[in-house]
């Protein structure tokens, strides 16, 4: 049985098979019926509202012929002081698998110890394993083309994180291109930069700490394939905002400072954005701005997620 709480919990094969399976599903969506989940139940434990999470994976589950269970924390019993271990152990004897978005890892680790269904990360504030992937998919998809080596085009790629790089989706970009074999520079203000636990984990698995930071965005985006931010402020850091857009201010994207770029770079962001903070509304419309492309494969992904970890059920 396989769980998918970080990027690299899939192995070579199965990471082939995710990118395989999600351009075969876009690509005969609406007209092949899914049934890689037909007959089960899948549970969606949020602790952190969302568009795209949700919306995506209840979809996702739906088109697989599954059923998704929405479960919000505050009414559920974890919400009132059940253990996480007791709460994986009673869901793992009603569904077929787990969805959670969180704010800590470690509780979605611990979630997958103690249950016997596969677990999912949708986000926390540690990493965000299901973006990223639909990033590197969407970018490999411009690449590569219809029928193009999907992994291969982005092996050697550069990507500029600039912003709070020390979040979840700077520490997920630095696992993710050490995975696609990518170089990443991230720039941001000092305090900001990637933390200890990122690097930790890097070491635990055997990959060499080989991102750079900088406090010069100028510097980050030089020769850079793809423009990445997020916003400054993300759920549970809202008392901090007003700190946070006075120092990262020097790091939004502009035209200016994406022009900076290689000519054909694109530009990236997770979304939602606050245009006039993190990035201008005219890099947000630029012809090379493929915001949209990912927040729709961000479907297409997990269907090819969800479909590899049923799979791997009983095994």
């Amino acid at each position: 049985m396989k769980h998918f709480l970080k990027e690299t919990d899939l192995g070579p094969k199965e990471l082939g098979e995710v990118f395989s399976l999600a351009r075969e599903f876009k690509r005969t969506r609406g007209s092949v019926p899914g049934t890689a989940l037909k007959g089960q139940t899948w549970a969606m434990i949020f602790a952190k509202s969302s568009t795209r999470t949700r919306v995506s994976f209840e979809v996702g589950i739906n088109e697989l012929g599954g059923h998704p269970l929405f479960l919000n924390t505050h009414d559920i019993q974890l919400g009132r002081g059940e253990s996480v271990e007791d709460t994986a152990r009673v869901l793992s004897r009603f569904v077929h698998g787990i969805v959670i978005r969180t704010f800590d890892q470690e509780q979605v680790e611990r979630l997958a110890a103690a249950g016997s269904v596969p677990v999912i990360n949708g986000l926390t504030d540690f990493l965000h394993p299901c973006q990223i992937y639909a990033d590197a998919f969407t970018a490999a998809e411009r690449w590569a083309g219809p029928k193009g080596d999907l992994l291969g085009a982005l092996r050697g790629r550069k990507i500029a994180f600039l912003g709070d790089t020390g979040f979840n989706m700077a520490n997920s970009w630095i696992l993710g291109a050490s995975l696609f074999g990518m170089r990443i520079s991230l720039a941001g203000p000092a305090g900001y930069e990637p933390g200890t636990k990122i690097q930790a984990l890097l070491k635990s698995e055997g990959r060499a700490l080989d991102y750079s930071f900088t406090t010069d965005p100028s510097e980050a985006i030089q020769d850079a394939d793809i423009v990445y931010t997020d916003v400054w402020a993300s759920m549970g850091q809202e008392d901090e905002a007003k700190a946070r857009v006075a120092k990262m201010r020097p790091y939004a994207v502009t035209a200016k400072l994406f022009a900076a770029a290689k000519p054909d770079a694109l530009f990236m962001h997770c979304l939602p954005a606050h245009p006039g903070e993190e990035v201008e509304q005219a890099v947000l419309d630029n012809p090379r701005s493929i915001i949209f492309e990912e927040a729709e494969n961000r479907l297409h992904v997990q269907k090819a997620i969800l479909s590899v970890l049923a799979a791997s059920r009983g095994k």
